[in-house]
């Protein structure tokens, strides 16, 4: 980026001295070429600081360099005509008018040339009435040799902007490839924690759990003893649990390869189990394959989401909500729980950094919720845009025939509404 604004900022004074060499050219040749007094140059040299103010306003000041607008090209064309008719040597000028298109448009500027170089022929012969070989030989060098060189600039010019493209889709390229190692990397040390937290503090807590179970039944039924041996089993498999559901927030289902809808009914499946909590899982729409490290940012949050509800709420039902519309995923967490105030409850953690997840990924979450009507979390996030080639017509999601469901199946045997997993 620094390198293309130097670039430009070059090329910009390279077109402004352009300007000026041709304009202080063209009035200086006409002024030397006759005898002519300071009253008499007057007429000439105002023109030339109108048409430099002219310019200077519209192509340095209001940074016209690069786009040159069409105020500027009619007022440049009618103060050319001025001066030409002011003196006819003043032809030339029209070069200068050009300036802004040469650098950058080689059709314009060859074009304004010959039309320059036909003009000046045209005022030679009705001044004179025949045109010289020699001014028609010079003439036709001079446009020769201008548009050869406004094509060799736009050559240039061109080859810089396909280098210039070339640099940015190398940097872009560069940046999503760094972009993909660094999630690979968060992904492998997730994975090696999970495996780490796996093979010692759960392995620990399940094998604490079991000689804590051997010594109670050892001990005497009611003795004090074994009320401490109860109550270390029942912190030892609370512990165990906290493990077991680590090791699953460090390894979510999209590592490995399992949709979005079948790991939320997973987690949904598992609530159920532990808890028997009436839990629900309802999928609409089509659902569309998200990036890995996207789906496992909103398992997480359906997780955590489903934790509070789990710890907090005191809920007797549960469902999740999967919503595939056109453009958006919506997701919808909700418990029939104590509920809260939002408002008045600061946030915490948890709340925290379900926020950060879904937005990492270009998502929103909002929270309603009220004392003794429930909790419902929102994510929603836009889509990537599906061909019409590729993406499914159907608005119907096809569950095993062994799945339990509730909701009524359509005439093709599909359950479009809601899915339970015990």
């Amino acid at each position: 980026m620094a390198q293309q604004l130097a670039r430009e900022r070059w090329q910009a004074a390279l077109q402004h001295a352009f300007f000026l060499t041709v304009l202080a050219l063209s009035v200086l040749g006409t002024l030397a070429g006759t005898d002519m007094t300071t009253r008499a140059a007057l007429p000439q040299l105002g023109l030339a600081v109108g048409f430099i103010a002219w310019y200077t306003y519209w192509i340095v000041l209001r940074g016209g360099a690069d786009r040159p607008p069409m105020p500027y090209l009619i007022g440049a064309a009618v103060g050319w005509a001025v001066m030409a008719a002011v003196d006819p040597a003043l032809l030339p000028v029209g070069l200068a008018v050009l300036a802004p298109y040469c650098l950058r448009r080689a059709g314009w500027s060859a074009a304004g040339v010959l039309v320059v170089g036909a003009i000046w022929l045209g005022q030679r012969f009705a001044t004179d009435g025949y045109v010289d070989v020699r001014e028609f030989l010079g003439c036709a060098l001079g446009m020769a040799a201008a548009v050869t060189i406004v094509g060799y600039i736009a050559t240039l010019e061109r080859e810089g902007h396909k280098r210039q493209r070339l640099l940015d889709e190398l940097t872009a390229t560069q940046a999503e490839r760094a972009a993909a190692e660094h999630s690979a990397g968060v992904l492998a040390e997730r994975q090696r924690l999970a495996r780490e937290v796996h093979d010692t503090l759960t392995q620990g807590f399940a094998s604490i759990s079991m000689l804590l179970d051997s010594v109670r039944d050892e001990l005497a039924p009611g003795a004090p003893a074994a009320r401490r041996v109860e109550q270390a089993m029942r912190t030892a498999r609370d512990n165990l649990a906290e493990s077991r559901r680590l090791v699953h927030a460090l390894r979510p289902a999209p590592l490995d390869g399992t949709p979005l809808t079948d790991a939320v009914r997973e987690l949904i499946g598992r609530l159920a189990e532990e808890t028997g909590i009436e839990a629900f899982t309802t999928v609409t729409g089509q659902p569309v394959a998200l990036p890995a490290c996207t789906e496992g940012e909103l398992l997480r949050v359906v997780q955590e989401a489903l934790t509070n509800a789990r710890r907090h709420a005191q809920a007797a039902s549960v469902s999740v909500t999967l919503s595939y519309l056109d453009d958006v995923l919506a997701i919808d967490i909700q418990d029939d729980g104590t509920g809260f105030t939002p408002a008045t409850r600061h946030p915490g953690v948890g709340m925290t950094t379900m926020r950060e997840r879904v937005a990492s990924v270009g998502g929103a979450l909002a929270v309603e919720s009220a004392p003794g009507e429930g909790t419902t979390v929102t994510v929603t996030l836009p889509l990537p845009a599906v061909s019409p080639t590729g993406a499914p017509s159907s608005d119907s999601v096809d569950f095993p025939a062994d799945t339990p469901t509730y909701g009524l199946p359509d005439d093709a045997g599909r359950i479009t509404r809601a899915v339970s997993v015990p």
